[in-house]
């Protein structure tokens, strides 16, 4: 991990530092790493981050406008470098002290890692995670996120917004700033997501991810992902988003009910 990982966060006194941390933050558990991956490598996939056109998942809806992949095999062979390090024992183990959420682990599928990349005008409503990857049968706990964005401005705007669970007042923003991670507990405490980015043309706002999971067991209640509204969005949008959240949820369970997967992560083709 010492490769990949700055080491400074793999020391016994600031890994118990984040365990408080994390255990005491507000509106929800998490923590912010700057500088989380080692200098180099953190250039290395700023400089070879896929191209957006190159990604197969297209999310334009009302509450979403951004890309995202999880085929590595087609990415540069440093952002495989850092999926076995985000995946292996010794990272469990980091992430199990620091949360203090026991046998965890990501898959590799699309819950496990990927990357997610956005243009002029990207945004994601708040919403609240689905909790439950049904294809592994597991339940999910814990997303890390890692900014991969040189030269950021505080004008692009694109701050990953935490909101408190009544939707009343956000809480934190975490800016999306180069080689910056977060690390947070994903239910119902944990509404997040960023506002519309103003950014040059040849700009894009972009993201490493890796959720990990557990056994499903005590204290699970299925939740499926929605989006909700802030205050102070437009009359026509919070009846928008009322109305399309609960019919997508229906709709998920007439085609499950079909036995027909998610669509959620359904890739535009499935050439890679």
């Amino acid at each position: 991990m010492k490769s990949v990982i700055n080491p400074i966060y793999l020391e016994a006194d600031k890994i118990q530092q984040l365990k408080k941390d994390f255990k005491t933050a507000k509106p929800c558990n998490y923590i912010v790493l700057p500088n989380f991956l080692t200098e180099e490598l953190a250039t290395t996939l700023y400089k070879n981050f896929p191209k957006i056109d190159t990604l197969n998942v297209k999310r334009k809806s009302l509450n979403e406008n951004k890309s995202e992949d999880y085929h590595f095999d087609r990415f540069h062979s440093s952002f495989s470098d850092l999926k076995k390090v985000v995946s292996s024992p010794e990272m469990y183990q980091f992430m199990e002290t620091i949360t203090g959420i026991k046998e965890l682990k990501t898959t590799n599928d699309s819950l496990g890692s990927g990357v997610h990349q956005g243009t002029n005008g990207s945004y994601v409503d708040v919403h609240i995670d689905v909790n439950y990857n049904p294809t592994e049968n597991l339940w999910r706990r814990i997303n890390l996120l890692i900014y991969l964005n040189k030269n950021w401005k505080p004008e692009y705007g694109g701050d990953l917004e935490l909101w408190d669970k009544a939707m009343t007042k956000c809480e934190a923003n975490v800016p999306c700033d180069f080689n910056r991670a977060i690390i947070f507990l994903t239910d119902e405490n944990s509404p997040h997501g960023y506002g519309k980015t103003t950014i040059p043309e040849n700009e894009t706002r972009k993201s490493f991810y890796t959720y990990y999971f557990t056994e499903v067991g005590e204290g699970f209640n299925y939740s499926d992902s929605r989006f909700v509204s802030r205050p102070n969005d437009s009359t026509v949008k919070k009846i928008a988003t009322g109305i399309k959240e609960p019919l997508k949820i229906t709709a998920k369970k007439i085609l499950k009910s079909l036995g027909v997967k998610s669509l959620d992560f359904q890739d535009k083709n499935k050439k890679k």
